[in-house]
């Protein structure tokens, strides 16, 4: 199954992720006090290297947590690309975009409409539903922003994609 569906996933579909080229900016160590300021700046500097042929991007906007999403964890934003940068580029304002990919193997996943503020309770029922089934999360969360960030709120379309073990 790709990991880009055109179609809705249900409440917790089973996948198997494949690799996927990404350019990332990547932010080590960080809260959820600081995801507003990562993102508004991260998308804003690999979109320029969109709009000037430097990246040619395959898919939509996302984000790939690893860690204790509500402690402290790591976070890389970004794109899958046609190719990943082969050397990391810097951004006027001083991040890095660099080369990453989507992480292969199983995953399960669902889908949340409407504002991003329904994405903790998104999140909460795919790990109650995985653990039902028996399945382990890796330490990995990944959110697949489907729509364009200038949706309105209410029609907005996030995936949700937690590879298991």
């Amino acid at each position: 199954m790709n990991a880009f569906p055109d179609a809705p996933f249900g409440p917790a579909d089973s996948l198997e992720l494949e690799t996927v080229p990404l350019a990332v900016i990547r932010h080590d160590g960080i809260r959820i006090a600081d995801l507003q300021d990562a993102f508004d700046r991260g998308y804003g500097a690999i979109g320029a290297l969109f709009a000037d042929g430097t990246l040619i991007p395959t898919g939509p906007a996302l984000a790939i947590y690893r860690g204790d999403p509500m402690g402290v964890f790591d976070l890389e934003l970004g794109f899958p690309v046609q190719a990943a940068p082969s050397a990391a580029i810097a951004a006027p304002d001083g991040a890095r975009i660099v080369a990453s990919t989507l992480p292969d193997g199983a995953a399960v996943a669902t889908t949340v409409f409407g504002s991003y503020e329904g994405l903790g309770a998104g999140w909460a029922g795919l790990v109650e539903r995985a653990a039902e089934a028996a399945l382990r999360p890796r330490g990995i969360w990944i959110e697949v922003y489907v729509s364009d960030p200038d949706t309105v709120p209410s029609e907005l379309r996030t995936d949700l994609l937690m590879p298991v073990e």
